[in-house]
């Protein structure tokens, strides 16, 4: 029997390498699939759109805030594998108190790498997870230090607005980015509104295409406001994914601060 803590600081037991698992996240699904366990996961959510391959032949066992138990039951894992911001509590409470469920709590990059980590070692795949967060941390070496202070507002949700506050992923990603989150002073998404965003000071607003997905359109209703503002659409799972998709992250960044920096 093996005993491993999740990011929640809970413990977990499994008899070994487990055969059989569940994801309700997105992004660490797509981690799995980077890891080589294709045949290992047998549910993931509607969701879990990468790798399309998956999203097409794995079983749905619902959406990350409505899974269908019953179908979790059916499948009887040997590990599944939550989020506390995604997923809801009591649901994953229900599915821990029959199922090894391993939550992660992801604020930072670092805590991105111990998920990363503790998933590989969990698995089975402690080398593969290994040198991932290698890669990764190589790449974000490579994103250019601006020049100048950039002042963002990230906007995740329209009707109300939401943005994304300083105790999240994406502000920590915008950080590396080399952009200034202006709503960094507030807590998680906040509802915000116009007056707000025009006041907070932010030169650029970045419309995030995940979980609204904002279009073109919606760039000119920032700017019928906020004329002088730059508003662009930008990749919210670049922003948001906290595991294999890192590797993308930082030529992703580099590219939008050139695209910035030659629209200025």
């Amino acid at each position: 029997m093996h005993q491993y803590f999740d990011q929640c600081g809970r413990s977990i037991h499994l008899q070994g390498i487990p055969a059989k698992i569940i994801s309700l996240v997105p992004s660490q699904t797509e981690l799995l699939f980077y890891l080589g366990l294709d045949t290992e996961v047998a549910g993931i959510t509607k969701f879990c759109i990468h790798p399309p391959s998956w999203s097409k032949t794995k079983t749905h066992i619902g959406g990350t805030k409505n899974v269908h138990i019953k179908m979790v039951r059916q499948i009887q894992p040997d590990l599944i594998i939550a989020n506390k911001e995604e997923n809801d509590q009591r649901q994953v409470e229900t599915m821990a108190r029959d199922f090894p469920t391993w939550i992660s709590d992801i604020s930072d990059l670092e805590s991105a790498f111990y998920m990363i980590k503790s998933i590989g070692t969990i698995t089975g795949k402690e080398n593969v997870a290994k040198k991932l967060i290698e890669n990764i941390r190589k790449q974000f070496e490579l994103i250019t230090p601006p020049s100048t202070e950039l002042k963002v507002a990230y906007l995740i949700w329209k009707k109300p607005f939401m943005a994304a506050g300083g105790d999240t992923f994406i502000n920590s990603m915008l950080s590396a980015a080399g952009f200034k989150n202006v709503f960094a002073h507030l807590s998680r998404y906040p509802v915000i509104n116009m007056d707000q965003i025009i006041s907070s000071g932010c030169q650029f607003v970045f419309l995030s295409s995940e979980p609204y997905p904002f279009k073109e359109k919606h760039i000119s209703l920032i700017n019928e406001y906020m004329p002088d503002c730059k508003v662009l659409l930008v990749d919210g799972e670049i922003f948001s994914w906290y595991g294999s998709r890192l590797l993308k992250a930082p030529d992703y960044f580099n590219q939008l601060r050139k695209l910035i920096k030659d629209n200025n």
